[in-house]
């Protein structure tokens, strides 16, 4: 008795009830909680960011008099999709600029360029384009294409995978870039073979030639930017994503933090190593919302550009087998030491098979050198591997990042690049999920559209986007549909040492999950193009609801 008193007297001093309530329960759903052989559920219950209580039928000892009640109405739940690898703020300029990515001639790539300078005051730079030359054949564009209807704006669009852009003469002027112009360390002017002229095109290292001749973009504009692809992150159910970003990318996520509609895992551009390693020590790694104890640095180029770094030549241009983009390898092995030692996460760019050998290597170095530790080291891409490569992410543990819908993509014309060896080593979901690696999935947004639905469906089908390999291209390499969700939520959670919060719903865990339009696992794959988001949920608090009103397209 004198216990009962003494508890009823502290729950009147403190006023505490002595059974917390939900303060939303959502209910009636087809929950799939990403618990590995774990059942489905039927209710979400959510206390402020964090999930309560998942479970069955039973909810009552969660609801309060305030509870609010959302019937799912027997609708699809996945945890939130986290996309391992974007370039967000791109994304969101991408939004806003010129779009060239589904151009398939070139008069049609003329005609929307000129359409697009209609619009633009004089002196307005034209970004963006996203082009892609193997949709009218494989020619790479020329400045002498648009220079007659752009001459008073300038122009540089970059190429879907981020690896090559066209700039024309009044953008090359600007940036002082003529044929005396040297070819950067990692980059490459394309040349007029008669002249010796740039014809517009630069590759890799080249590209920053341009870009710093640009004006600087205004705190408004980046402001704008980012909300413009947060908008469209939450339309897709994209709760998280792990940005390879710029400095100026970072501070602008800083800047909006109070803001911020999704989660962001910032990995900075290597050359900002110092900064980085400087602001971990001062702030620490960040918080559920902003991140940032990761770094990015990139080996090679890609394979459309035939800058990826390989062991052999390429099958249509046998005088080159790629760019090995890090100029300076001795001076990169030391800040990736440096960056180690301060408890930063590493994320490689490796394409080609050689770089994926090379950055392998590197992390046995580092391993050897700074000690055994739980590092999660990534590879971001991991796109070519040979048999022993592959292997080695196992023995090494090492994360492949990897984005599926180049698959389904880069694969309608890979046949002209490299041969049958290499592709049997190309985008090996399969041999990684039987191999216990802990694979992760994500967009390469913008280079990839961001939506989900196409990289699962990409994952498990592998058919490619013209229709050239109806059965799936290498279809031993398919994977199953929770496999594919695996890998968009607890795998990449893990990824970003994140699992303890994030990947699977389970109480305790931050509420971020999506609802879709269909249950993934009991449809067609190809009906999985057809399925929607109908809600996406960030910390408990909705940051999408579909409405008929909304008609948000990608570029």
């Amino acid at each position: 008795m004198v216990r009962i008193l003494i508890t009823a007297g502290i729950l009147i001093v403190t006023g505490c009830d002595p059974i917390k309530k939900a303060d939303k329960i959502f209910i009636n759903g087809n929950i799939w909680t990403g618990v590995k052989n774990g059942s489905r559920a039927d209710f979400i219950a959510i206390s402020g960011e964090s999930i309560m209580d998942v479970g069955h039928a039973d909810y009552k000892h969660v609801q309060g008099p305030d509870t609010e009640l959302i019937d799912l109405q027997g609708d699809f739940v996945v945890p939130g999709f986290m996309d391992n690898h974007t370039h967000f703020m791109s994304g969101g300029f991408q939004i806003l600029s010129i779009d060239l990515r589904n151009a398939n001639s070139k008069t049609e790539f003329i005609q929307r360029i000129e359409d697009y300078v209609s619009k633009l005051d004089e002196n307005e730079w034209i970004t963006g384009g996203d082009w892609d030359h193997e949709l009218w054949g494989g020619e790479l564009p020329e400045r002498e294409w648009i220079d007659t209807i752009t001459e008073n704006n300038p122009l540089f669009i970059g190429r879907v995978d981020g690896h090559m852009a066209l700039a024309n003469s009044l953008a090359l002027e600007l940036a002082g870039v003529t044929a005396q112009t040297q070819d950067p360390p990692g980059g490459m002017i394309v040349r007029d073979k008669m002249t010796g002229q740039p014809t517009g095109v630069l590759k890799d290292e080249a590209i920053g030639l341009v870009n710093r001749a640009m004006p600087e973009k205004t705190n408004e504009e980046l402001d704008n930017a980012l909300n413009k692809a947060m908008e469209y992150a939450a339309s897709l159910g994209v709760t998280q994503v792990h940005d390879m970003c710029s400095w100026e990318d970072l501070q602008t996520f800083q800047r909006n933090r109070s803001k911020l509609t999704l989660r962001i895992y910032a990995l900075p551009w290597y050359t900002n190593w110092r900064r980085l390693i400087d602001l971990n020590k001062e702030k620490g790694p960040g918080d559920e919302w902003l991140r940032w104890n990761g770094m990015k640095a990139m080996m090679d180029g890609s394979l459309g550009s035939r800058t990826a770094w390989m062991h052999d030549p390429y099958l249509d241009d046998p005088s080159t087998s790629g760019l090995l983009v890090m100029a300076d390898t001795m001076e990169f092995r030391k800040i990736m030491r440096d960056v180690d030692l301060a408890g930063i996460q590493l994320a490689v760019h490796a394409i080609g098979t050689m770089a994926n050998e090379w950055i392998l290597d590197a992390f046995v170095d580092l391993n050897r050198e700074n000690g055994d530790r739980d590092r999660r080291s990534r590879i971001e891409h991991a796109q070519h591997l040979t048999p022993n490569s592959i292997d080695r992410f196992k023995e090494q543990k090492v994360i492949p990042s990897m984005q599926p819908y180049h698959c389904i993509d880069d694969t309608r014309w890979m046949h002209k690049r490299i041969g049958p060896t290499v592709m049997e080593g190309t985008y090996v979901f399969r041999s990684f999920i039987d191999k216990n690696v802990n694979l992760t999935f994500g967009s390469d947004w913008t280079v990839a559209p961001l939506d989900p639905m196409k990289g699962i469906y990409a994952a498990i089908t592998r058919k490619t986007i013209d229709g050239s390999y109806p059965d799936g291209w290498y279809p031993d390499q398919r994977i199953t549909v929770e496999e594919a969700l695996h890998c968009y939520t607890s795998n990449s959670a893990f990824s970003g040492f994140q699992e303890q919060r994030l990947g699977t719903l389970e109480k305790g865990k931050l509420a971020d999950f999506v609802v879709l339009s269909k249950d993934l696992t009991s449809i067609d794959p190809d009906e999985i193009l057809n399925t929607i988001v109908l809600r996406t949920i960030v910390g408990g608090n909705d940051s999408y609801i579909r409405s008929v009103e909304k008609n948000l397209t990608w570029h």
